[in-house]
């Protein structure tokens, strides 16, 4: 095994690796907002938050969602998202924002400058978790395309510097 090889074989492990701890963190988090019975109102004055930090500070936060492909598998990506601002209307909330995507098994870790980015709306709601007990919690969604949902943003996370890009 020459040492380009080893040197590609052990980036492709960087990868499968990152994407590992990606799955398990989302788990964790849905699993945490699930039995914390976190409902959305209380998840939309969070969005609220971003929005004037973003609008003020230029706040970006790190966001972890799921991605479906071409193929129809289903796989979490990592990016960045910044809230422009959250719009009630006729009973559901949506929040309106940019996504810069940093990571995708396919691409890997991507620089600012590198990165795919894309204005999108997402949906606030709650829905029905079945398990041991019945209870509400908050989900976010994508609602103007159906191949990215359930999108967790994590409010510790956050900078300021991606404001030539998003």
């Amino acid at each position: 095994m020459d040492a380009t090889t080893l040197t590609r074989d052990f980036h492709l492990w960087q990868r499968f690796s990152k994407q590992d701890r990606l799955e398990r963190e989302h788990r964790a988090a849905r699993r945490k907002i699930a039995e914390a019975g976190t409902m959305a109102t209380r998840m939309i004055k969070a969005y609220e938050s971003m929005a004037a930090k973003g609008a003020s500070e230029n706040a970006c936060y790190r966001t972890i969602y799921k991605q479906r492909d071409a193929q129809g598998e289903i796989m979490v990506r990592e990016g960045w998202l910044k809230v422009r601002r959250v719009v009630a209307e006729g009973g559901t909330t949506r929040l309106r924002g940019t996504l810069m995507t940093t990571f995708s098994l396919l691409d890997g870790e991507q620089e600012p400058a590198d990165a795919s980015v894309e204005k999108l709306t997402l949906e606030v709601y709650d829905e029905i978790v079945a398990g041991t007990k019945m209870k509400l919690a908050c989900k976010v969604d994508r609602c103007d395309a159906d191949d990215q949902t359930d999108f967790i943003t994590f409010l510790d996370a956050v900078r300021g510097d991606l404001k030539q890009w998003v």
